[in-house]
């Protein structure tokens, strides 16, 4: 059974950091896409980063690039997210996922429908 286990969400205050951790297990492949979805109250999930496990190319979106560093150790199946100089607007559910069919570049995370696996969510509260 595929599991993905995300950890480390709370609350700090602005320009302030966190880190995400996502433990996947039950995988078959090595060769898949990871990375993180948020989505805030009353907002459109967004894609944040993702990481291809094969070569480790890695996307960022526009209002995260330069703060937030995804990373992998692949030999314990777990990818995290280092949150730096995080702002109010970074305020949201952080989800982990896996597709394992889809692309991650520079340019985007393409999925092949939707994300085959999802993690919990874990809430990143970032105060003013």
């Amino acid at each position: 059974e595929v599991q993905l286990q995300a950890s480390g969400g709370g609350s700090v205050q602005g320009g302030g950091s966190l880190r995400l951790s996502c433990a996947a297990s039950g995988f078959t492949s090595e060769d898949y896409t990871i990375g993180w979805f948020r989505q805030a109250p009353g907002k459109e999930r967004e894609g944040v980063s993702c990481i291809g496990t094969r070569d480790g190319t890695t996307f960022y979106a526009d209002s995260v690039k330069g703060r937030f560093t995804i990373s992998s150790d692949n030999a314990k199946n777990t990818v995290f997210l280092q949150m730096n100089s995080l702002k109010p607007e970074d305020t949201a559910v952080y989800y982990c996922a896996v597709d394992q069919l889809g692309i991650c570049s520079e340019y985007g995370w393409v999925l092949e429908n939707d994300a085959d696996y999802w993690g919990q969510g874990t809430l990143v509260t970032v105060s003013s």
